[in-house]
């Protein structure tokens, strides 16, 4: 298992062989038509596709498990790993009981028969807020444990807004993490309308947690958002960037475009490209959120991003 220095070691950390391309993650939100959403994406500018999310309802039953195996049948056609996402922004709030006792046991066991059985690469570990909670290490140290019993890769969302809640020996599980750059305001916060995921605080949150936390570049990935927030008078409340360019074709080289005495902030072109260098020059990958949410044509951000990665010979 992959070792992530301690917040006070400087020691570089050499990157395993597995991890020396640079990585591309998409989440793909898993659905009813999760086959018919998996066959419109370009699995050639992505290395890694995380389905989003399963979750076990009250009684302890994973949901979402439809699919898996034929999804993860044309992600390999295409060399790409597949894993499934657990927990998300929306995880349940019975959540924490199933990380301790009986129920994480089986929670545990329930996950790794499902990575086996659907011949998926790995789980992904999507806890937010409270959910990071005293049971967060164990959790993830029993279940890297068993997931790498049987060859399968663990990996983890983070949010520099939770960094506290994070110990070393948690982070230490993951083969590589992605930083949840974005959301730094929203909807839920109307009070403080502004950008929710600018360059500055990519390039904040890749500082803290390759020197701050001691995360070797090879094993972070830097997370974008292919969607916008708005705030006030008629812009919308979310918006995803293919929308954004249906409805306000103008705005694709900017940040933020004005809308009936409102504004929408999201990542335009430009940004999403320094990004991608920033991530080329810092980390080991990049991540999407999410893969369905973006155009399929020239003003496409995955293909933006392939572009930045195809011209610097990575």
């Amino acid at each position: 298992m992959v070792y992530f220095s301690s917040a006070c070691s400087k020691k570089p950390i050499t990157a395993s062989t597995s991890t020396s391309i640079f990585r591309v993650i998409g989440y793909l939100p898993g659905r009813e038509n999760l086959v018919q959403s998996a066959n419109t994406i370009d699995y050639g500018k992505i290395t890694h596709l995380n389905i989003a999310f399963i979750n076990p309802d009250s009684a302890g039953n994973l949901q979402g498990t439809e699919n898996l195996k034929a999804v993860a049948a044309i992600a390999h056609s295409k060399d790409v790993k597949i894993m499934v996402s657990i927990g998300g922004g929306s995880a349940p709030k019975y959540y924490p009981s199933f990380l301790i006792g009986e129920k994480k046991t089986k929670l545990i066991a329930d996950l790794v028969k499902l990575a086996v059985e659907n011949n998926l690469d790995g789980i992904d570990v999507d806890l937010e807020g409270d959910l990071i909670d005293t049971n967060y290490e164990n959790f993830v140290i029993d279940l890297a444990a068993q997931l790498k019993l049987k060859n399968k890769m663990i990996t983890a969302a983070i949010a520099t807004a939770y960094k506290d809640q994070f110990t070393d020996k948690a982070l230490s599980q993951f083969d590589f993490v992605n930083i949840m750059s974005y959301d730094r305001t929203g909807p839920w916060n109307l009070a403080k309308p502004g950008p929710h995921a600018p360059y500055d605080m990519a390039v904040e949150d890749v500082e803290y947690w390759n020197k701050t936390r001691g995360i070797a570049k090879e094993k972070l990935s830097l997370g974008v958002p292919f969607y916008g927030y708005g705030f006030g008078g008629t812009a919308p409340e979310s918006i995803s960037w293919k929308s954004l360019l249906l409805t306000y074709p103008d705005a694709i080289q900017m940040d933020e475009f004005n809308v009936n005495g409102g504004a929408i902030y999201y990542n335009g072109i430009p940004t999403i490209r320094k990004k991608t260098t920033l991530a080329l020059e810092k980390t080991g990958g990049i991540m999407i959120w999410q893969l369905l949410q973006d155009d399929n044509g020239p003003q496409s951000l995955l293909g933006n991003i392939h572009d930045v990665i195809q011209s610097s010979g990575k």
